[in-house]
């Protein structure tokens, strides 16, 4: 089963997504910031895919880890799926719409179960159980 790599630093957002896909049959890793989530996917076996939250220490940390990411011919593959509130907080002007972001898809927080779900299979291509 895809190994999904959730980078989130709202400890309650890691536990319902980790408890959502651990019910589909995926296998979560967690990271609570950008610099986690790099050395989880620059180690060892590269995630099937990442669920990147935007503003975690600073208010575009998840832009640079999809740069570094997508940057890196090893990891150019993984799909990312930007999940963020960013687009109704006090924020939202700080994000960089001007400019390419590199990134496969986005999702709103919060995420709909079966938009989440269908957004998986669409990339990982099975579905679930």
């Amino acid at each position: 089963m895809a190994r999904i790599l959730v980078v989130d630093d709202d400890v309650d957002f890691q536990v319902i997504m980790r408890r959502m896909l651990e019910a589909e049959g995926y296998e979560v890793d967690i990271a609570e910031n950008g610099d986690r989530a790099l050395e989880i996917v620059h180690q060892g076996e590269p995630p099937d895919m990442v669920l990147l939250d935007i503003m975690m220490a600073t208010t575009l940390e998840g832009v640079d880890v999809a740069r570094d990411m997508k940057g890196d011919p090893a990891l150019q593959d993984v799909p990312i799926i930007m999940i963020s509130s960013i687009a109704t907080s006090p924020y939202a002007a700080e994000f960089p719409d001007d400019e390419h972001i590199p990134i496969d898809g986005w999702l709103s927080k919060p995420v709909q179960r079966a938009v989440l779900l269908k957004t998986l299979e669409r990339f990982l291509g099975q579905g679930s159980g």
